[in-house]
């Protein structure tokens, strides 16, 4: 949708992520997400911690359930989504604050200081490929017909085809 924000967050999770269903049976997982910026202080010769933003994040289908199933409280994610408009509400102390909320396109593990083992998830009425690239290992064969999909595929000339 046209004006929507898109943005990037890099931080911890800060609760084990909550996987709920729908009364129509759809997947849907929230995770909180916490940031905090570092900045080094050359009077100190020492980083100092800012203040830690938090990002109520929300994934559907079966990006909710992939979540719920492999990133655990304290992950470091990547998560990149769309920016929902702040949320007002009041506190149990009556303070007035603001929530953030991001609806998740993509997350991920961040890499930085960890490592991962990526496992393709069979998909309903088929199986898991034997790549995780979707093919079965073995080389195509490519089309003749369409010299422009397959440019090193010509037919033994050494001419430019345009």
């Amino acid at each position: 949708m046209a004006g929507e924000l898109n943005v990037t967050i890099v931080g911890n999770l800060a609760d084990d992520p909550e996987l709920r269903y729908t009364q129509g049976g759809v997947a849907v997982v929230s995770v909180r997400v916490g940031s905090t910026p570092r900045t080094f202080n050359r009077q100190t010769n020492a980083w100092e911690d800012g203040e830690t933003v938090w990002v109520r994040c929300t994934a559907w289908r079966e990006l909710a359930e992939n979540v719920a199933q492999s990133l655990t409280k304290g992950t470091r994610v990547i998560v990149t989504g769309r920016l929902k408009a702040p949320s007002a509400y009041q506190s149990a102390a009556g303070e007035a604050r603001a929530s953030l909320e991001l609806d998740i396109d993509e997350i991920g593990g961040s890499l930085r200081y960890a490592t991962a083992s990526i496992t393709r998830r069979a998909r309903e009425g088929g199986a898991v490929a034997e790549t995780p690239w979707g093919d079965s290992g073995a080389a195509k064969a490519p089309k003749a017909a369409d010299d422009w999909a397959n440019p090193g595929a010509a037919a033994g000339a050494d001419d430019t085809p345009f």
